[in-house]
């Protein structure tokens, strides 16, 4: 099928398998999926640019149906994710902008590819080793733990330099009593800049940067980061859309026929993050930059379009 916006020939089939891939991804993690989505979408020879608006576009819809499943089961730290909006918003901003520039000097297929790669190999190892060493140090735990009711007991192995974060007095400080910590408000919104800048500049909501910083900068437990993540997804994902369409950066028809497998498999994520704990939930997210940082370098590689 032919998508004339982005001049782009891709089977809707192929995008509908995506879209449902990343919606279990989303609903799971509490991402946007872009590291899957950008990536997928760059292996059918969709440029940079087009990848990131469109994938923006696709994930507002999805996060809203995650986001509202999250609340129900009291995932979602609400006040947090109001606060956190504000910054990735201007880091959004300056994320299209740096595209814009790449975009006129003719190279932002190969400098957007290679930044991928750097910053998904790098999340993934660094939550690779702190999965793995909070599991090694808590395996003696009793076994009766997995049930439901105990899968939200959370533990980091970083938490010694979580709460040294924490414990900057930097004025104003904000009490999230939902997630049970206290913290800096520019802490949040740093990391809110950080993970939005991502999200202008490598697409969706950037859940691979923001949902692990929640988690390891600020303290909140796993599963509230991932469903408040998702909140907040809503929110900085619109505003990415918007600031990408009017710099004709999204083919909305490709967003849409990947909405429709998003929706699905979103349901499914959201139900399943019920049953594992916080550590097993960052375990089992290590793979999945590896696998956009994997298309990332076959794209390169074949020499798709740079």
């Amino acid at each position: 099928m032919f998508f004339p916006i982005s001049n782009s020939h891709i089977n809707p089939l192929y995008l509908v398998v995506v879209g449902f891939v990343i919606g279990i991804l989303g609903g799971f993690f509490g991402v946007g999926g872009s590291f899957i989505a950008g990536p997928a979408l760059r292996l059918m020879g969709v440029d940079w640019n087009y990848a990131v608006g469109t994938d923006l576009a696709h994930i507002v819809g999805k996060s809203i149906v995650a986001a509202r499943k999250h609340r129900t089961l009291g995932n979602v730290d609400m006040k947090l994710g109001m606060i956190m909006a504000l910054g990735t918003i201007g880091g959004a901003e300056g994320g299209a902008q740096l595209i814009q520039a790449l975009k006129r000097a003719g190279n932002v297929n190969t400098v957007v590819s290679w930044v991928a790669i750097v910053v998904y190999v790098g999340i993934s190892v660094f939550m690779l080793w702190e999965s793995h060493t909070t599991l090694r140090l808590h395996k003696g735990r009793s076994r009766r733990t997995v049930q439901a009711a105990e899968s939200k007991v959370d533990h980091s192995a970083f938490g010694p330099v979580t709460k040294k974060i924490q414990g900057m007095k930097i004025w104003p400080m904000i009490n999230l009593p939902t997630s049970g910590i206290r913290i800096s408000l520019w802490i949040i919104l740093s990391v809110a800049v950080v993970g939005g800048f991502f999200s202008g500049f490598l697409g969706g909501g950037a859940g691979y940067i923001r949902m692990p910083s929640m988690v390891y900068v600020l303290g909140v437990p796993t599963h509230l980061a991932v469903g408040t993540d998702l909140f907040e997804i809503v929110i900085s994902a619109s505003y990415g859309t918007f600031t990408h369409a009017i710099k004709g950066n999204v083919d909305i028809l490709i967003a849409l026929v990947m909405h429709t497998g998003a929706v699905i498999g979103t349901q499914i994520g959201v139900v399943a993050t019920q049953y594992f704990a916080g550590p097993k939930i960052r375990l089992a997210f290590v793979p999945l930059p590896l696998i956009g940082a994997a298309i990332v370098i076959y794209t390169l590689l074949t020499g798709q379009k740079l």
